[in-house]
């Protein structure tokens, strides 16, 4: 058997037509002994030329049919409908044949047999011969897999996996009690109580998750469910990714963040999504990071009449720039898009740029947002997301900007650290510039971390885990809010287009994680198991690292209760503290000046009178080590911390 497998394609389709050419005689001959209880020479003399024709008219017919080109090992069930209509025309062709050349005494019996009898050799001689090569391909070091969900989507994974040396499916989970017990492709379909069962006969190591119709929140409690097995979960994509309608094994992915939070996607307000957008000049601060990035995406499908966009990475604003013009083709849009290499301190720049493209809506998502490095560097931070934004604002002011919209941070809520501090007063400028004017409407949207931003958790746990760990977490009692990227772009636009001048818009992040739970599950569902004192054997280390520089345990979305729901489930309206603009102006020129003198302690004390909430976490070592400090003493740092 190994002999015939390693020949040519071209001679095993030879050996598959001459078995065809015996075997097809053969089965006309068992119909004929089958309608006469037995089979003599008479009756073969007299069905003599139908014998000899089966083969001669079914073999060029199933030919023709492709049944043939078929590569066994890769058959399914489809490969029945060839077969049927196959010897269905060869059988009509022998009956015509026979009535044409007027052999007598013919029995339609005969015929009716020898329908049925090929199509059941063609057919599982096919089917036998490829479970055979599929046994023969089968690797013993093939990973057992479980799917969870018989559907449609598991049927497809099911059959896909069989092309697959490296893992072997035993079994189906399903939560369908009518469809429990059965069979699907050989496999028997199971409660989702047998698993525990089904993992010590089975030794199954993964469990695929092939629901791709359920919502986010169902799919979490099948996940919670299946934590407890420490079996590595992978899931297929969402029913809108399969729009071909067939699933591959390269389709299967690990499980994201996004599918632990549960949070099912609102559909986005179409009118909101297009109000400051469509047919307007639209420009994106930062359009080279994560959230600017998605927002260019976001706004190109709104069909803005120009999209400008400022970075002060060229390869950043290289990337989106090449990104937007392929989806720009793809979409077949008339957008033009423009690219300036530009720092939002530039002011001269800035004015040019909004007056001679007459920008409408600004969305301002430049800013130093990494806490540690911000808090290191606190002078950098205030210059970029304080005076930054100043200038940006009163350029747009100046240019008669419709709509500016800032990106904030639930880090600007009772902050703890400079980068909190200096968002908060970007809030408080914007608030101040709308009150004095009524020109630019100026909204803030605040959220707070979003997935696969840089410097999220997320990829740096699944990197650790991947290299065996020990996974790094700064306190164990730490929490945090997420949001996709895409649903927060979403929601900055529809909040962008609802505003009123100086709201500050607050995102419902659903429920805070904790961090070490978070770890723990992604730990659990990569089929692992977290090292600790109840579980000495386990394989991946949780370490806590201390909090860091600024950082705080708990993040805030709300400095006060007084808060106001919007049109938009997931859009709430704060109504916070504001500064006037002759008192902010004047504390902001002290800043200014303090910033510019390198005067840590100052800024300091003018950022605790600016953002009343702001509680530093400085110490001696915060100050010796800050990168635009000028070099100071450790007696001169104590001073400066008293």
């Amino acid at each position: 058997m190994q002999f015939i497998l390693a020949l040519p394609r071209l001679k095993k389709q030879i050996i598959a037509m001459a078995v065809d050419a015996v075997c097809l005689p053969l089965t006309f001959i068992l119909a004929i002994w089958l309608r006469y209880d037995g089979f003599d020479s008479n009756l073969f003399f007299h069905y003599f030329w139908l014998i000899a024709g089966a083969p001669l008219l079914s073999i060029p017919i199933f030919i023709r049919l492709g049944l043939y080109r078929a590569v066994i090992r890769y058959i399914d069930q489809k490969i029945i409908s060839i077969v049927v209509i196959g010897v269905t025309l060869s059988v009509l062709s022998l009956a015509f044949i026979g009535v044409m050349t007027h052999i007598m005494a013919l029995s339609r019996a005969v015929f009716g047999i020898y329908w049925a009898g090929a199509i059941l050799y063609v057919g599982a001689s096919r089917l036998l011969a490829r479970a055979y090569l599929v046994g023969v391909d089968r690797n013993d070091d093939a990973i057992a897999i479980a799917i969870y969900g018989a559907g449609k989507a598991g049927v497809q994974l099911a059959t896909a996996l069989r092309s697959s040396d490296e893992f072997v499916c035993v079994a189906f989970i399903d939560d369908n009690k009518n469809m429990q017990g059965s069979s699907i492709a050989g496999i028997k379909v199971n409660a989702p109580e047998k698993l525990q069962e089904l993992i010590r006969q089975f030794d199954i190591k993964e469990v695929l998750l092939a629901m791709p119709s359920i919502s986010k929140a169902r799919q979490k409690q099948v996940l919670d469910q299946l934590e407890q097995y420490k079996l590595r979960i992978k899931v297929t994509p969402s029913i809108n990714s399969l729009v071909n309608g067939e699933l591959r094994v390269q389709d299967i992915r690990d499980v994201e963040i996004e599918d632990l939070l549960g949070r099912d996607a609102v559909e986005p307000d179409a009118r909101l999504m297009s109000n400051c957008i469509a047919g307007k000049s639209v420009m994106v601060t930062g359009a080279g990071g994560s959230i600017g990035s998605e927002l260019c995406r976001q706004i190109l499908r709104q069909k803005p009449a120009h999209l400008i966009l400022l970075e002060m990475s060229e390869f950043a604003l290289y990337s989106i720039e090449q990104e937007l013009s392929s989806l720009r083709l793809a979409l077949s849009l008339s957008c033009e898009i423009t690219p300036f290499l530009c720092n939002i301190h530039d002011v001269a720049k800035l004015d040019k740029i909004f007056k001679t493209y007459h920008v409408n809506t600004v969305y301002h998502a430049a800013a130093y947002k990494h806490v540690p490095l911000v808090e290191h560097n606190p002078i950098e931070g205030i210059r970029n997301n304080v005076f930054g934004t100043l200038q940006l604002a009163q350029a747009a002011i100046a240019a008669q900007v419709n709509h500016f919209v800032l990106i904030s941070t639930d880090k600007a809520v009772r902050p703890t650290n400079v980068m909190g501090a200096t968002k908060r007063l970007a809030e408080l400028i914007l608030q101040a510039c709308s009150r004095r004017q009524d020109t630019t409407r100026f909204c803030m949207v605040r959220f707070g971390n979003v997935l696969g931003s840089s410097g999220s958790v997320v990829p740096l746990f699944r990197k650790q885990i991947m290299q065996g760990g020990p996974i790094t977490l700064t306190h164990p009692e730490i929490t945090r809010y997420f949001m996709t990227i895409p649903e927060a772009a979403q929601l900055v636009l529809q909040a962008g287009g609802m505003g009123e001048g100086g709201d500050v818009f607050v995102l419902d992040m659903g429920e805070p994680v904790r961090i070490i739970d978070l770890a723990r599950r992604m730990v659990h569902l990569c089929g692992l198991e977290v090292k600790s004192e109840t579980s000495p054997g386990g394989t991946i280390e949780i370490q806590h690292v201390g909090l860091r520089p600024g950082e705080k345990l708990y993040e805030e979305l709300l400095i006060g209760d007084n808060v106001e729901k919007t049109n938009h489930p997931l859009i709430m309206r704060a109504q916070e503290a504001e500064i006037a603009w002759d008192v902010l102006q004047q504390q902001l020129h002290k800043l200014d000046t303090a910033c510019i003198a390198f005067n840590h302690e100052q800024v300091r004390d003018l950022l605790k009178e600016l953002v009343v909430e702001y509680e530093p976490q400085c110490g001696i070592e915060d100050f010796l080590f800050q990168s635009d400090r000028m070099p100071v003493s450790v007696a001169e740092a104590a001073e400066l911390t008293k």
